[in-house]
């Protein structure tokens, strides 16, 4: 996709309204630092749309990124992070828990993982939960660059046996230096607006 148009349009509090609309969303989940703003800057081409921060816990919003009036970007908070009180986790967490409910166009929520580490607790508690409220998580593998070409499908293997994954679960291995996987991403969200858009052409 060529993007003409990138911009930070909502950003809602553990209080505010969900934006209404018609539009397709893509939320993107994660632990704090496993490269979410990486991520989604490089998909929209920007460099520093989403900030980036060396300070884990810094999105504690979620964040509605408008991509061409054409569909949305929902970053939402990181998990997992030792240093925020656990007042502050449960709010997050009735958010990001809202926002599953009650959306009514997200289409896919990506679970961003860290490619070098065995799934933590938190991972595998959030892929749960997003299955449990009716999605099929992506799984994006970042950090690929830190890997060997070689320890590559050894780990992606051990991603996918600690998140329990089931064979037709999609993992996506996604460098933010080298961009490796961008594409792949982006036709998955392609294929998925082609086939809706299908679909709602035929129900006229």
């Amino acid at each position: 996709m060529i993007i003409k148009k990138a911009e930070l349009e909502t950003v809602c509090g553990i209080t505010s309204k969900l934006p209404e609309h018609t539009r397709f969303e893509f939320a993107f989940s994660g632990k704090s630092n496993v490269g979410k703003s990486s991520l989604i800057n490089a998909l929209m081409n920007r460099k520093s749309l989403a900030r980036t921060s060396s300070q884990p816990g810094k999105t504690q919003t979620i964040n509605f990124y408008n991509i061409n009036d054409d569909l949305y970007f929902v970053d939402l908070p990181g998990y997992g992070y030792a240093k925020v009180s656990l007042e502050a986790k449960e709010k997050w967490g009735k958010m990001i828990e809202r926002y599953l409910k009650k959306s009514q166009v997200l289409q896919i929520v990506f679970l961003l993982v860290d490619i070098r580490h065995e799934p933590s607790e938190n991972d595998r508690t959030m892929f749960q939960w997003i299955v449990y409220n009716g999605y099929h998580p992506v799984i994006i593998a970042t950090k690929l660059d830190k890997l060997k070409r070689s320890q590559v499908a050894k780990h992606v293997k051990m991603l996918r046996e600690g998140l329990g994954m089931e064979k037709q679960d999609i993992l996506i291995p996604f460098s933010a230096e080298t961009k490796q996987g961008r594409d792949e991403i982006w036709e998955l969200i392609e294929h998925i607006m082609d086939s809706r858009n299908e679909t709602v052409q035929e129900t006229f």
